[in-house]
């Protein structure tokens, strides 16, 4: 359990969206939807090498590429180039990444690994965290950061929310939205092979806008 590079994750100063998309109902579409309507101030840049924009924001076909090293990356990707991703935001110094690709642990890499332990691996070589894979995404209202697929926005608040489950998560923001219910934070864990709720707890712990 550690709080180490969070800050990168829940504060992040810029974001990149890898595997950003044009095509409807795609999950780099929905993200880049959620990011851009969310007011978050710092830059937003999408990554993919189909698109030379994105929702109208200039688009990079690679992690090399990048203006500046993200704080923080969400990785829409199929599941075999997740590592090799992972890989080349860790070696650039990216704090965190959110991986929303599920599937990583059915992918085998052909070493005897998975796809999933590939990028963990990468991941720790880097002292780079992940949340995720297989999850809803991560949404931080104070500062306009809605870094998921979720269907509707969460609402400004005190109250963190935590979850595993991203039908768990979907159900919750349905109903906090009809009761005008607000959150400091909504974490989805999916397999939380890295960033687990002992760390989630732990670091909203201390985080002063947030009581319970």
């Amino acid at each position: 359990m550690s709080i180490r590079q969070l800050d990168k994750l829940f504060k992040p100063g810029s974001v990149a969206v890898i595997g950003a998309s044009n095509r409807d109902g795609a999950i780099g579409n929905l993200v880049m939807r959620n990011l851009l309507q969310g007011g978050f101030s710092g830059p937003i840049m999408p990554v993919n090498p189909k698109y030379k924009s994105v929702a109208g924001v200039l688009t990079y076909p690679d992690v090399g590429a990048l203006p500046q090293v993200p704080d923080l990356a969400v990785i829409c990707t199929p599941p075999h180039v997740v590592p090799e991703i992972t890989n080349q935001l860790a070696d650039a110094g990216t704090g965190a990444a959110i991986a929303i690709t599920a599937g990583l642990g059915d992918h085998g890499t052909g070493d005897g690994h998975t796809a999933a332990d590939d990028m963990i691996a990468a991941a720790r070589r880097g002292g780079m965290r992940v949340l995720g894979p297989n999850c809803l995404g991560l949404l931080v209202p104070g500062i306009g950061l809605n870094a998921s697929f979720a269907h509707l926005p969460a609402d400004p608040g005190r109250i963190a929310f935590v979850s595993q489950s991203g039908a768990l998560c979907t159900a919750v923001l349905d109903w906090a939205k009809e009761h005008e219910i607000g959150f400091s934070h909504f974490v989805s864990l999916g397999n939380n092979l890295d960033v687990g709720f002992g760390d989630v707890i732990d670091y909203l712990g201390s985080d002063p806008k947030t009581r319970a």
